[in-house]
């Protein structure tokens, strides 16, 4: 027994020695040429890397300072970089017969960095190809890589970049975006057929990706171009930190994304759902309180770097618009052309995602009825977005808003009443809006209880409202006794009732969205009184009036005198 336990020991401890003394026994650095000339071959780039060593316990070489050439048409520093390899090795052909099986191949913290020229073509696209030989010289006679001969044989059983970091951006930017804590894992990789791969990694200003998927066979003339479908989940990806929107301005908002995502033949194809929250469009806004859904179908020319989407619906509550349009890379950002129509949209839904677009509504207010419609084009750089077309809200109530007592500083309306909630039957404008704020042209509103309320103005990126606007207010909604009501007769005297019983009263707007201030506008209230005098009489450039009546003698001044100023003589 002590005899066998003896020999037990003796070959054990030969094994220890043998596996303690292989690895500098057997001259595992004359592999490392092959191998560099392999890798070189089958990428297209010139592959580096340091000394290699063995481990017989986990069957692998190691190697250091890993370095993969950039297309020299991009830049003159490595596409990859990685301080070690692991390359895992048969061991019995190794041992006996120096033949070097690979199985798999591990890269440890990788830096990769993908850039994107103005033609939109990628770093990475000469891959493997014959557009990119990373200076390598190809022997005499000898065919260069990615013509038409045969393609590289190259077979791996699993392909693994651990913990790396992605570095994107475009040649005509210093911007990068970085990805870190990236894992891929690709099995059975051959460039001759199709293999799995899975991604994952965290996005820059927090959130991650994954992606998981099948690729090949790899396309020799344009690596962009590879066949691949695939699933993609994106969670909490900070549009401000991605560059979508410009972060200098406060812009932002979190999208989570899930999506299937094809490519054939240079044409990709990518439908799924994306949830904006927390979205602020528009510097001075506020982050919105609900998200928008965008159910897309998107497509995607590789070729021409230019893409479609295909109709589409963005949602807010039960709010539904339809979108369609155009999109295309262009430096750090993307330039998009895309159209909005919402029809009938519940205002009371949209109301929560208006501080977004800097509207924030007064203090103390609510929408609780109406229906909005919108016709609205999107156009420029994602960053720098311009949105203009035309809104309608048609039988609205502001609750909580009696705009009759925030106007009685003007004193020609003074008296009316608009009661504690405001009903708007009709409100029309043209609008733009743009990072720095929003700008509205031809508004109407038709306000039952006062009459018709016409202008424009904009709302900066601090909220400050700055709107020039003209109420027509007819004698039935006047108070008996007010100075409107006064004007409005007077008027009828004037023009030996010729008048329609009505009254135009400029007043600017201004304070802020959330506690607008109205004030009198005596410069634009007399320009405007007389239009409309001069309407009501039918005047014509020959002084006299349709009836053959001579003008009034300036009947302006009476006018005035309602409102507490006499017209200079």
């Amino acid at each position: 027994m002590r005899r066998k336990l003896r020999s037990l020991l003796i070959i054990l401890g030969a094994l220890i020695v043998v596996l303690l003394v292989l690895p500098f026994v057997i001259p595992v650095n004359q592999f490392r040429p092959a191998i560099e000339k392999e890798a070189s071959s089958a990428l297209g780039r010139k592959v580096t890397f340091g000394n290699l060593s063995l481990s017989i316990l986990t069957g692998s070489l190691g190697a250091s300072n890993l370095s993969i050439a950039d297309d020299p048409k991009f830049s003159t520093s490595p596409f990859l970089t990685a301080k070690s390899v692991k390359v895992g090795v048969e061991l019995m052909p190794l041992i006996f017969s120096k033949v070097l099986n690979i199985t798999g191949v591990t890269i440890e913290n990788p830096q990769v960095t993908l850039l994107r020229n103005n033609a939109g073509e990628w770093n990475y696209s000469s891959l493997a190809g014959s557009s990119a030989q990373g200076g390598r010289q190809a022997p005499a006679g000898a065919k260069p890589s990615g013509t038409s001969g045969a393609p590289t044989q190259v077979s791996i059983q699993k392909l693994e970049l651990s913990d790396g970091t992605i570095i994107i951006g475009s040649t005509g930017s210093q911007k990068r975006n970085t990805y870190s804590h990236v894992n891929v894992t690709a099995s059975n990789v051959s460039m001759t057929s199709r293999f799995p791969v899975t991604v994952s990694a965290d996005l820059p200003g927090g959130g991650n990706l994954k992606l998981d998927g099948n690729f090949g066979p790899l396309d020799r003339t344009d690596a962009s171009l590879t066949p691949f479908n695939a699933n993609l989940d994106v969670s909490s990806l900070d549009l401000a930190s991605t560059g979508f929107l410009d972060p200098s301005a406060g812009l932002g908002g979190l999208v989570d994304l899930n999506a299937a995502m094809s490519s054939q033949n240079g044409a990709a194809e990518t439908k799924g759902t994306a949830k904006l929250s927390k979205a602020l469009l528009v510097a001075g806004g506020s982050p919105s309180t609900v998200p928008v859904t965008v159910n897309f179908d998107t497509e995607y020319d590789l070729r021409k770097s230019a893409g479609v989407l295909n109709p589409s619906t963005v949602k807010i509550g039960s709010a539904t618009a339809d979108l369609n349009g155009t999109y295309q890379p262009a430096g750090n950002s993307t330039v998009v052309n895309i159209k909005l129509v919402g029809q009938n949209m519940p205002a009371q839904d949209l109301q929560s995602f208006l501080p977004a677009l800097g509207i924030h509504l007064p203090d103390g207010a609510a929408l609780q009825s109406g229906r909005l419609n919108a016709n609205l084009n999107l156009v420029g750089p994602t960053n720098k977005l311009v949105t203009t077309g035309n809104v309608g809200l048609m039988g609205a109530k502001l609750a909580g808003f009696d705009l009759g007592s925030r106007m009685s500083a003007i004193s020609a309306l003074a008296g009316i009443k608009t009661g504690k909630d405001l009903l708007i039957q009709q409100l029309t404008s043209n609008v733009q809006v743009a990072p720095d704020g929003l700008k509205a042209e031809n508004f109407l509103m038709v306000v039952p209880s006062l009459g018709k309320l016409v202008g424009a103005g904009t709302i900066d990126a601090k909220n400050n409202l700055d709107f020039k606007m003209a109420a027509t207010v007819s004698q039935t909604v006047a108070a008996v006794g007010s100075p409107v009501a006064s004007a409005v007769g007077l008027l009828g005297k004037l023009t030996g009732g010729g008048c329609k019983g009505s009254v135009t009263v400029p007043f600017l707007v201004q304070g802020t969205t959330s506690n607008p201030k109205f004030t009198p506008d005596v410069g634009g209230m007399a320009a405007s009184l007389l239009k409309s005098q001069m309407g009501c009489t039918g005047s014509t450039t020959s002084g006299t009036t349709t009836k053959g009546q001579q003008p009034p003698a300036n009947p302006l001044q009476g006018i005035m005198g309602i409102f507490g100023k006499k017209k200079n003589p």
